[in-house]
């Protein structure tokens, strides 16, 4: 991550930005007086970005962006603005303060953003996309799989404790790789009642095979 000297010594302006789903709330700050020269909130879109840019061009041409969550809901504006060359300051998502009434004012976030950039000595610039980027999709991809695979171990294991005897027996005794493989060589059976055949479609087999087409199968559908 690259480091940028104090923003009072390069640039005019700091627009200070607090990050959401949907919309940005924006702040032009002055580095001179720390005064506050305008505010505006646009749509987290293409068009938005464009109209922040807009904002900004009507305040200074040396300026700086401090973003919160420039991984997060501050992706797509960081990359736009980076694209432009434009300088922007990554600053982590703060802890919401409880504010009087449980009230919480965007712009006054985002005003906070562009002093707290002010104030730091060093401050960092956001970590570049690309293969980086590429690479911290499919780890979430990953982590997210050993989740869900973890998940449906630990529901296999709490379902044959307390699942009716007809399928329970074919479990006992057996470790999880075993346990694996009986359900999914399981199938309903005729004389089973309502409960076990329930059991058995519902969770057994999703815990088995993800998926809908895995169940019909398992109860002999097409």
């Amino acid at each position: 991550m690259t480091s940028l000297t104090d923003l009072r010594e390069v640039v005019d302006v700091v627009i200070g930005v607090d990050t959401h789903v949907h919309t940005h709330a924006a702040a032009a700050v002055d580095t001179a007086t720390g005064g506050v020269l305008e505010e505006i909130t646009v749509e987290a879109t293409t068009e938005g970005y464009a109209e922040l840019v807009e904002f900004a061009n009507n305040h200074a041409t040396l300026r700086a962006w401090a973003i919160e969550g420039t991984g997060g809901h501050g992706a797509g504006l960081s990359r736009h603005l980076l694209e432009m060359s434009e300088i922007v300051i990554e600053l982590d998502r703060p802890k919401r303060a409880a504010r009087r009434n449980g009230a919480k004012s965007d712009p006054l976030d985002a005003i906070r953003a562009a002093r707290e950039a002010m104030a730091r000595p060093q401050l960092g610039t956001p970590r570049s996309g690309g293969e980086r980027q590429a690479l911290s999709v499919l780890l979430a991809a990953r982590r997210s799989a050993i989740n869900a695979s973890t998940e449906a171990q630990l529901q296999m294991f709490s379902l044959v404790v307390a699942a009716p005897e007809p399928i329970r027996v074919r479990f006992r005794g057996q470790k999880l790789a075993a346990m694996l493989n009986t359900a999914a060589k399981l199938r309903v059976q005729s004389a089973w009642d309502v409960e076990t055949t329930t059991t058995f479609i519902q969770h057994y087999c999703r815990a088995a095979h993800p998926g809908p087409s895995r169940a019909r199968d398992a109860a002999g559908g097409a």
